[in-house]
């Protein structure tokens, strides 16, 4: 059985629907928390790279650490994934910038996919536009060779590709609705700076699960193939 990696930076950020997609695939999967354990010398066969309410800038030792570990990975030409906090990493690691936004994009947003990405695999199956649930407020600079694949109206880099193996989305395909309300939970505060209600947030995220999860089973299925 081969091997997959989920890097979960906090407890109540977890690899949800992705989980389902990776193990009737054929994959174990093991969570490792990196602000808490030591990453692995040996690469998995699949790597996730999840969210958390901190940032790729903030000045930790094990942050470090684990950029390093994912541009290992990438390089390796391993299927990565990462999600919000997980595609800032990646953007990072391979050389690009992570910045505040201009504003916190909480829950339901509709992004767009990129026209000249038509012929990508994965989101070349996806609606021209759909809507998605967020949880963020950093952006990405990309670097050279890295393909966006889809943007929002105040993030220009909603999801991207390097090489053929690594994509990175800001928003969340992997939540269940159980992960909504212990993100209202622990995310308090960005709740009422976002100007929104714990009562709406899940109230949407019920409509928009279903659709997100056919997605983040495309993106695995596609990786994992």
């Amino acid at each position: 059985m081969k091997q997959a990696l989920c890097l979960q930076h906090v407890p109540f950020e977890g690899p949800g629907a992705f989980q389902q997609a990776l193990e009737s695939r054929h994959y174990q999967l093991d969570t490792l928390l990196p602000p808490e354990r030591d990453l692995p010398l040996t690469l998995p066969d699949f790597l996730l790279v999840m969210g958390g309410p901190m940032s790729v800038n903030d000045p930790d030792p094990w942050i470090e650490k684990e950029l390093l570990f994912i541009r290992r990975a990438i390089e390796a030409g391993i299927p990565v994934v990462g999600v919000c906090l997980g595609s800032q990493f990646m953007a990072k690691a391979l050389g690009g910038q992570v910045r505040p936004g201009p504003r916190l994009e909480i829950g339901p947003t509709r992004v767009t996919r990129t026209v000249e990405e038509d012929a990508d695999p994965v989101f070349g199956t996806f609606p021209r536009e759909f809507t998605v649930f967020q949880w963020h407020g950093e952006g990405l600079t990309l670097p050279p060779g890295t393909r966006v694949l889809a943007s929002s109206e105040f993030y220009p880099v909603q999801a991207f590709r390097y090489g053929d193996r690594a994509y990175g989305v800001l928003f969340h395909l992997e939540l269940e609705i159980d992960g909504v309300a212990a993100l209202c939970r622990e995310c308090a505060t960005d709740v009422q700076r976002a100007q929104t209600t714990t009562e709406t947030l899940l109230a949407s995220a019920k409509t928009l699960l279903p659709e997100s999860h056919c997605l983040a089973d495309r993106l695995i299925g596609h990786l994992a193939s």
